[in-house]
């Protein structure tokens, strides 16, 4: 009877060991699954800032391009305006001459090149004086016109797609004396 209460003993203590053991393995277990939860965690941060970082970079340099070519292209504008003085004082007797045809031909490349940037000229002819896009160089009395009417252009503004690259100098009607005395 010794001996069965023995094995007992010992069969229990095996048991208990080997419980331990299991306990202790299903410790570690969860212990590096939460290790690995947290690392994949991190990893997949770290991929998602490195993709908000990379689409950063290509709008920052998108961008840096575009003021690059807004730049140069307002640099190119009072060329644009030379030429196109240029071509109006030409006698219309030397208009057939080949070196004034060719001086044209050179206005309407640039004229060519600054469309197929996407530059357009800013429409003055009959419309109202609008800050964000005319600069008023002179209010004058006009006849004809209404307050704040553009009454002419004296140089020529460009829009880069919805930017004023340039804006256009005016004059602007102001009302006459007898508009001043009617109100």
């Amino acid at each position: 009877m010794d001996e069965v209460v023995e094995e007992r003993t010992e069969g229990t203590e095996e048991e208990e060991e080997t419980l331990d053991e299991v306990q202790k393995l299903q410790a570690e277990l969860e212990q590096a699954q939460a290790q690995a939860a947290e690392y994949l965690d991190g990893w997949q941060r770290a991929r998602a800032e490195f993709a908000n970082y990379k689409k950063r970079q290509e709008a920052e340099r998108a961008q840096l391009i575009a003021f690059a070519n807004a730049d140069l292209l307002r640099k190119l504008l009072p060329i644009v305006d030379d030429f196109e003085r240029a071509v109006q004082s030409i006698p219309p007797e030397m208009k057939e001459q080949t070196w004034v045809e060719g001086i044209m031909l050179i206005q309407r490349k640039l004229e060519s090149l600054l469309e197929t940037e996407g530059v357009t000229p800013i429409e003055t002819e009959g419309e109202t004086f609008d800050p964000r896009y005319h600069e008023a160089v002179t209010h004058e009395e006009a006849e004809g016109y209404t307050e704040d009417q553009i009454i002419g252009e004296l140089r020529r503004g460009y829009m880069l797609g919805e930017r004023v690259l340039r804006p256009a100098l005016v004059r602007v009607a102001k009302p006459t004396e007898d508009e001043i005395e009617k109100e």
